[in-house]
């Protein structure tokens, strides 16, 4: 495992037992499994480690992210012809506990997703239910049935199972650690801008 994986995972493990909002929301996993786990560059990448924002941000679990970021297995959540190449290119994702990443769970999945200026990660929606806390920049959240917010570091957001959600930047990259409980092997699906968003 590389060094910076496993400091990585402490880093998510302190703020796990530190902030109430995340550790109430899932407990740091008690049954962590190491996995098979080989790097994979995507152009995203290349996004990712050469946003200032990210660079240099203050939370040390960003840090950490961004630190561990070359050994990442990036992914793809969703091909070009489902949702555009501009996206695919931009929109940035990689596991640290979960089926692509260094270790398993059946608790909880753990990514980090990043998005650069100017960029809007269409309506979806997924059985689990998900958390995003910001670890950098700022953007705008949409929940059906609920008003838009502007969360920044420390700012974290809850996705109710199916709930269709959406996410955009505006003249700041995001970059948010994100987490799924329960249904943790169902992938999210595309799904229509909800008639609430609408007005």
């Amino acid at each position: 495992m590389a060094p910076a994986f496993e400091h990585l995972l402490n880093e998510i493990r302190t703020l796990h037992e530190t902030d109430s909002l995340v550790g109430d929301f899932v407990s740091f996993a008690t049954d962590l499994r190491p996995i098979d786990h080989s790097p994979r560059h995507l152009p995203c990448a290349d996004h990712f480690l050469s946003e200032p924002i990210f660079k240099h941000a203050q939370l040390p679990l960003a840090k950490a992210f961004y630190d561990a970021a070359p050994d990442a297995h990036w992914l793809e959540p969703y091909s070009s012809n489902m949702i555009g190449e501009d996206f695919v290119q931009r929109f940035g994702c990689y596991c640290v506990i979960g089926e692509s990443g260094a270790w398993l769970s059946d608790e909880l999945s753990a990514y980090v997703v990043a998005m650069p200026a100017g960029l809007h990660y269409p309506w979806h929606h997924h059985p689990a239910e998900e958390m995003y806390y910001v670890l950098a920049g700022e953007g705008i959240f949409m929940r059906e049935g609920e008003p838009d917010e502007v969360l920044k570091p420390g700012g974290c957001v809850v996705h109710a199972s199916n709930q269709p959600h959406a996410l955009e930047t505006t003249h700041q990259p995001i970059m948010a650690y994100v987490l799924w409980r329960n249904h943790l092997k169902d992938k999210p699906v595309l799904t229509e801008r909800p008639i609430s968003a609408i007005f």
